[in-house]
């Protein structure tokens, strides 16, 4: 449809697109409803396609974001190799960017969006600040960033996302982002929700939440944001806390989460905002065609 032929509905999502656009990808591109690839990882009978389509997905990778800053080689890579105090929105430029060409790309997208990462993994090395060695591309290193981000993800959707999955399809999930995972160098990557929690568990006597943490979780609750999505992100961050598992919780210092009172005040807010989300940037067909499906 021509610009000039948009009722005034349509021109304010388009515009609307475009700003959400500017924030997740870093252009002012608006949604074209692009078609996903047929020979893509996944498909449309996958559970990665519907979870990762969906805008809860935005307060899961929040999670994770807060839970990846406990692991000392981790969070040294990102303070010693990225500057996030500058660019705030490079990392999730980037980290929008692998999701969506691994997710919804071809297979040559999908291998070649690997082989760029595992090239840009070799040059992030260094010490942690306790005088540890660290390579990105370490595959126990790979592995905590793997599990936190599916967990993350599935923990937003499972909270907030627009069609509910059963406990066997979170399983399938999980054994669905094993092979972005293992491509990336992660060795027997989790195949199923307790798997991942007994590996994420595993990581406990490691994780501190040092200085650096403590400077990153600071930067993710008072970011640089643009006065326009400050409300939105306050509910964001908000959702995200709600979201983090018990253990996270007691590493970074917050209070036991009281589950009737948040949901009762965090939930309504969020799911409205992934509502409008989804109003505003058109999926793919080929996704809006299996949520309709799996609504009937």
């Amino acid at each position: 449809m021509a610009t000039d032929q948009l009722t005034p509905i349509e021109g304010i999502r388009r515009e609307l697109q475009r700003t959400v656009s500017e924030y997740i990808t870093g252009t002012r591109e608006a949604g074209d409803g692009r078609m996903a690839a047929d020979d893509s990882w996944f498909g449309p009978e996958s559970i990665t396609w519907l979870v990762q389509s969906d805008w809860s997905t935005v307060i899961g990778g929040v999670t994770s974001l807060l839970v990846q800053t406990l692991h000392p080689p981790t969070m040294a890579g990102v303070a010693d190799h990225s500057n996030y105090a500058d660019d705030p929105f490079g990392r999730l430029h980037r980290t929008a960017n692998f999701v969506g060409t691994t997710t919804f790309g071809s297979a040559a997208e999908a291998d070649r969006m690997i082989r760029v990462i595992t090239k840009v993994h070799d040059r992030v090395t260094g010490t942690t600040p306790d005088g540890a060695p660290y390579e990105a591309n370490d595959p126990h290193n790979l592995a905590w960033v793997h599990c936190t981000e599916v967990d993350g993800f599935l923990r937003g959707y499972r909270r907030y996302g627009t069609v509910p999955i059963s406990s066997a399809e979170a399983d399938q999930y999980v054994a669905e982002m094993a092979r972005v995972g293992e491509a990336l160098g992660v060795i027997q990557a989790p195949r199923s929700v307790a798997e991942l929690d007994a590996r994420l568990r595993s990581y406990l006597p490691e994780l501190n939440y040092g200085k650096q943490a403590r400077d990153a979780i600071r930067w993710l609750v008072f970011p640089p944001n643009k006065l326009g999505a400050m409300a939105p992100y306050g509910i964001i961050l908000t959702a995200a806390i709600n979201l983090l598992p018990s253990w996270a919780r007691r590493k970074l210092w917050l209070p036991p989460r009281v589950r009737l009172v948040s949901d009762a005040m965090v939930a309504p807010a969020a799911k409205a905002l992934v509502g409008t989300l989804g109003w505003i940037m058109t999926p793919p067909p080929e996704i809006v065609a299996v949520r309709e499906a799996r609504s009937r």
